[in-house]
């Protein structure tokens, strides 16, 4: 992890928030462009919004870049362009929570404090052999191994480490592990149930309508309220398809309905099929010719007619990537 030697507080900032429900393999390549392109607090603090999720595009959970971006504007205003010192400080700032509080806390100032991801959780879990711990369990098991730690920053990462390699979810190396002997879950036989496993539901699925609308050979885009999912990022308009609707139909009505402008549908350009964190969406993208109405900002926060050439100059959802690929015949997408 190029991030592991830092002791910078905002690149451990930076590193910890990308790594938040994202492979670490995924997560290189965008750590290296963001810190080129902001390499500081004042620098990311500067920046208009839409140049931080265009350099976040595709690595998705788009919250995290706007929080991290209001946070930076907060840390600029209120602390000199300096993180301050203190888990509970670090927490008040938007996208900060106690996992990063405490790994931004013990990483970048050497303060005793945890920093529980999903993998110091498995670990904690199987040495106290905790089945279903709260919150404050775990951080007060955290605690007491911390309390006589001299480097609380290297027993953090060393804790998840552990969880990420020898004391994974599924037949871990007990073996192995420099904690075998006092493992309280090894003693008792009751590794494979630690910690319990929550039940997964299923995700419910959406099919929603979007039309790529041409008007003297440009494109209609919309950006999206920055409080919505996904907000922030363009996308070509559209929205939920009605029971008993079909698409073209919904393209037509909820261009009608969110922008105020009436368009022919015409042929399918693509179905994508896309899962989010909470539900799965298959988003059926068709072209639409304009008809009259100049568009109004209702569902919206803004709207642009741009020739299909600059279309890459915007931050859209991958998604709608996958669209803009077929418009402009880099990609084929399969229907």
């Amino acid at each position: 992890m190029p991030w592991r030697q830092e002791r910078d507080p905002y690149r451990i900032w930076v590193a910890e928030i990308m790594a938040q429900q994202t492979r670490i393999e995924t997560v290189r390549p965008y750590y290296g462009r963001f810190l080129g392109r902001f390499p500081d607090v004042f620098a990311l603090a500067r920046a208009p919004l839409d140049d931080v999720l265009k350099s976040w595009e595709g690595l998705g959970y788009y919250a995290r870049a706007r929080n991290l971006h209001a946070a930076a504007r907060e840390v600029a205003a209120s602390y000199g362009g300096e993180l301050p010192p203190d888990a509970q400080r670090l927490r008040r700032l938007p996208g900060i929570g106690p996992y990063t509080a405490g790994a931004i806390a013990s990483m970048a100032f050497g303060l005793p404090e945890p920093a529980v991801d999903g993998n110091a959780r498995r670990v904690l879990c199987r040495l106290f052999d905790l089945d279903a711990p709260t919150s404050a369990t775990l951080d007060g098991a955290a605690r007491e191994l911390l309390a006589s730690c001299t480097r609380p920053a290297e027993l953090n990462q060393a804790i998840m480490d552990l969880g990420g390699g020898i004391c994974g979810p599924k037949r871990p190396r007990c073996g192995e592990c420099p904690l075998e002997d006092d493992c309280q879950a090894r003693e008792r036989g009751t590794v494979a149930e630690r910690p319990a496993r929550r039940p997964r539901r299923p995700l419910p699925h959406q099919d929603v309508a979007v039309g790529v609308v041409w008007k003297d050979g440009r494109l209609l885009i919309a950006r999206r309220p920055e409080d919505a999912l996904l907000g922030g990022l363009w996308e070509f308009p559209g929205g939920k398809i009605e029971p008993g609707e079909s698409p073209p139909a919904a393209v037509e009505r909820e261009l009608k309905e969110e922008l105020e402008v009436e368009v022919h549908v015409r042929d399918l350009i693509a179905r994508v099929e896309h899962a989010y964190s909470h539900f799965r969406v298959t988003l059926h993208a068709y072209h639409a010719d304009w008809v009259s109405g100049e568009p109004r900002l209702r569902a919206a926060t803004a709207w642009l007619w741009v020739d299909p050439s600059r279309l890459t100059e915007f931050a859209f959802p991958r998604g709608s990537q996958r669209i803009i690929a077929r418009v402009s015949g880099t990609a084929d997408i399969a229907g």
